[in-house]
């Protein structure tokens, strides 16, 4: 089954996304950032140019014809999304049909920010994961990095 974390508690969503990836390249796995959000899908996009000096995060955007063979995937929609080891999802709902769109990785990672908006809608996600037969991992980011 498919693991769900769930990162609870950073200062900035998208700056601990890239980091996240960051990690999920040193260890050679391949990933999709997924959002229906077109300006924070763009914001991540511009971030995994500038938030470290010393690290280079090759990716594309889904349907790029690098896509194939470029480790980072930026999806806009669970239909054009790849599969891969990673999904990291930077919604704020759950995406449709879910179950079928997470059997596709090996995890799935969503990014909570300390807003309490932001909490209490991945509170819901949380719930509905669960509630479908997912076993989801709350885990608290310390110090918000």
């Amino acid at each position: 089954m498919t693991r769900i974390d769930f990162h609870i508690g950073v200062n900035h969503r998208v700056h601990y996304a890239c980091r996240v990836i960051r990690k999920a390249r040193a260890t050679q796995r391949r990933a999709v950032v997924y959002t229906t959000q077109a300006d924070r899908l763009a914001q991540f996009d511009s971030a995994l140019w500038t938030f470290s000096a010393l690290d280079f995060v090759p990716h594309v955007y889904a349907g790029s014809p690098f896509a194939a063979t470029t480790p980072v995937i930026l999806a806009p929609d669970a239909g054009c999304a790849p599969d891969s080891d990673v999904l990291l999802t930077l919604d704020d709902e759950a995406p449709p049909d879910f179950e079928t769109f997470f059997a596709r990785y090996e995890r799935v990672i969503e990014v909570v920010s300390c807003d309490d908006d932001d909490r209490q809608r991945a509170r819901v996600r949380f719930k509905t994961y669960r509630d479908r037969g997912f076993q989801p991992t709350a885990i608290e980011v310390k110090n918000g990095d």
